[in-house]
């Protein structure tokens, strides 16, 4: 749906450095309408930009990286805990407890979700508690499913890296269990 025209015959894992697409895409403009195009057993990816009003058509070939697909799938898990919460509010706790500490223990319980520092410098704790009011807008709105109780440890160095995606979305989605990865979801808003 968020594409003009779309072909795919088959299912395919393209191995794609990300740096690497990011200063591709760097090179298009906002009203260019972007192709994306791979041979089946090709080695690399055509990134074609055109703007009709300028006329002025640029293509970029980017070469795959060689991935083992077998490795790559993310096993279905049902988790524990589940919060919603303004993605905004979420940097900002990871930012600020990072000046304090480099691992942050998130515990949720049915009051609320509970996020926690403690370094060289001193301690912190925030506390969100569940806000789910018809008055509330939805993206203000924090949500707390909970099978059980989890209390976990996470590195605040990569949680900041996962908070860049802010932008995309204004509430994160965080499922916590433990002995499996968190997940930090950043639903788009919208297409194109």
């Amino acid at each position: 749906e968020g594409f003009e025209h779309y072909r795919c015959d088959r299912n395919v894992s393209l191995g794609i450095n990300l740096g690497s697409m990011g200063k591709v895409l760097k090179c298009c403009n906002n009203d260019d309408i972007v192709t994306l195009k791979s041979d089946e057993n090709g080695d690399a990816m055509t990134f074609m930009f055109e703007n009709q009003n300028a006329d002025r058509i640029s293509d970029f070939e980017l070469k795959l990286m060689d991935i083992d697909s077998e490795h790559l799938g993310i096993p279905d898990t049902d988790y524990k805990c589940t919060v919603q919460m303004p993605s905004a509010e979420f940097q900002r706790i990871c930012r600020d407890h990072a000046i304090l500490g480099d691992t942050v223990t998130i515990s949720v319980t049915k009051e609320g979700v509970q996020f926690s520092v403690s370094g060289e410098m001193g301690s912190g704790n925030m506390t969100i508690k569940p806000n789910e009011t018809v008055d509330t807008k939805d993206e203000d709105r924090v949500k707390v499913e909970m099978e059980e109780p989890v209390c976990l440890n996470f590195a605040l160095r990569y949680l900041n890296f996962f908070t860049k995606a802010t932008s995309l979305s204004d509430t994160v989605i965080l499922s916590l269990s433990a002995d499996v990865p968190l997940v930090v979801e950043y639903r788009i808003n919208e297409l194109g």
